[in-house]
């Protein structure tokens, strides 16, 4: 669980169905999404693979609530593309404007990082201006770009170096 100044992100789980069913089937929310907007059937197999991904990577999708209220997901899934770790955001169309999404991208793209992914990947419509100031707003930098389905697509990554444990002979971590 992570949390900021006003946000709780949970890795999402079964009992988050009905919410990220109604979240995936929203036009406003979801209607940009990899994917598009998903049936009750399409969501259900993807918290399948959701739970599964985090069991395998220890890093997935995280529900993101503001005072108890879902407001939406981010967090990283494998992109189907070849692109590698993927950073996605979808938040309530009635929530956009106050910060949300970019906050919670922050802290998922910091666990990422933190939790030792070294590259993590975003991908968003050349035209999806919200989208891409919260992308570069975050430190992620433009890296290539793509056409899918006539949308030109503009890629962005963020890298960083490991974090590097502590010793176990020293540990306050020094490397003098």
């Amino acid at each position: 669980m992570i949390r900021t100044a006003r946000l709780v992100l949970a890795p999402v789980g079964w009992p988050d169905l009905a919410d990220m069913v109604a979240l995936k089937g929203n036009p406003g929310a979801f209607g940009m999404m990899l994917g598009g907007v998903r049936s009750r059937s399409q969501a259900t197999d993807d918290m399948a693979a959701d739970v599964a991904f985090w069991a395998r990577r220890r890093v997935g999708i995280f529900t993101v609530r503001e005072n108890g209220a879902f407001m939406g997901m981010t967090g990283l899934h494998e992109r189907p593309d070849a692109l590698g770790l993927g950073l996605r955001f979808a938040i309530w169309p009635q929530a956009r404007g106050r910060g949300i999404a970019r906050e919670a991208a922050a802290a998922a793209l910091r666990f990422a990082h933190n939790q030792g992914e070294r590259r993590v990947v975003a991908v968003a419509r050349e035209s999806n201006f919200a989208s891409r100031t919260i992308l570069g707003g975050i430190g992620m930098s433009v890296c290539g770009g793509f056409v899918r389905d006539g949308y030109t697509m503009v890629t962005y990554e963020s890298v960083r170096d490991p974090v590097m444990a502590p010793s176990l002979s020293d540990p306050s971590g020094r490397t003098d």
